[in-house]
């Protein structure tokens, strides 16, 4: 159940870095960042006002949201404007994730000297709600919050995506900008929409993540591999896509590293990362649409004795 938490955490960040990506362009490496502030909103919240750290997941999704625009307003509006190449775009937002992994040590100094709070290293599994028992086993509500969030998002997505004039103003612009202006359509709004969904994806990824592993302020460098796999695995191109992607990821380097340390030794725990490591360069050097690049329709899948396709309506 825990790897199913992780999982979900993972799709929501990857689909994040797949949104930001899609309207600007941009692999936003702040993002590390970005879900390290979602571990911080949650549990100093939590630990100042009390109460259960869910009520302040929606606000770690927030404060992230407006670390987005910043970073929009502060560096990529300028160098979108500037014709900037993506290389630059990419290498800029490294030099702002430097930026917030700075106050996030700042902050985590500020709790430990103003309310005594030890917040360099910190676990919030521990304050999660328990929903009953299993074999002597506490089950927690963590996984079922995680996979009820992520189903949420989908249809809200596939909604606001379909059925409203501004989702179709966001496709319109990511699949070609110059085309949506001459349209009408004001690109600069969707940029603005798209750091801020992208950024509070990385703090809900983040807030929830919280109750599933341990925090400290360079925890979204720790996982920040798994969440560029987790996109690239699902395709650039589909957030849907990078939300599978990243649930995938999540879950094979979750089990696989469980898996591997009890049967070769804890000591492989150490090498955790090469999983998804491994999975975003095999995605890259063998199919580096995603998943979002398969075209079910053209898969043919063929039985043994026929040759024909599976549904085609052939005669029996």
């Amino acid at each position: 159940m825990k790897a199913v938490a992780y999982s979900g955490g993972i799709a929501l960040t990857a689909a994040g870095i797949t949104l930001i990506y899609m309207a600007t362009r941009t692999f936003n490496f702040a993002h590390a960042s970005m879900v390290g502030w979602g571990f911080y909103v949650v549990f100093a919240c939590y630990s100042i006002f009390g109460g259960t750290p869910y009520y302040y997941v929606p606000l770690a999704a927030l404060f992230s949201g407006f670390l987005g625009i910043l970073l929009y307003f502060g560096v990529n509006r300028w160098l979108l404007r500037a014709g900037a190449s993506p290389i630059t775009l990419m290498m800029s937002t490294l030099g702002v994730d430097l930026v917030l992994l700075a106050t996030i040590n700042i902050f985590a100094d500020y709790l430990t000297d103003v309310y005594k709070i030890n917040a360099r290293y910190f676990v919030l599994e521990l304050k999660d709600l328990v929903l009953g028992s299993m074999d002597g086993l506490g089950v927690r509500a963590i996984p079922f919050v995680t996979v009820c969030v992520v189903v949420v998002l989908i249809v809200a997505l596939h909604l606001f995506l379909k059925k409203t004039k501004f989702g179709i103003a966001v496709r319109a612009t990511i699949e070609n900008t110059q085309l949506a202006t001459v349209l009408g359509i004001n690109p600069e709004k969707v940029y603005i929409f798209s750091w801020f969904v992208g950024g509070a994806l990385a703090g809900l990824g983040g807030g929830l993540l919280s109750l599933t592993m341990s925090g400290y302020p360079t925890v979204g460098m720790t996982i920040i591999v798994t969440m560029f796999a987790g996109s690239i695995v699902g395709g650039l191109s589909s957030i849907f896509g990078s939300l599978l992607g990243g649930f995938l990821v999540g879950l094979s380097e979750y089990i696989g590293i469980t898996v591997l340390a009890l049967s070769i030794g804890g000591w492989i725990l150490a090498y955790r990362i090469l999983i998804p490591l491994a999975a975003l360069v095999t995605t890259l050097l063998i199919y580096p649409q995603g998943l979002a690049g398969i075209k079910l329709k053209k898969i043919i899948i063929k039985t043994p004795g026929t040759g024909g396709r599976v549904g085609s309506g052939g005669g029996g």
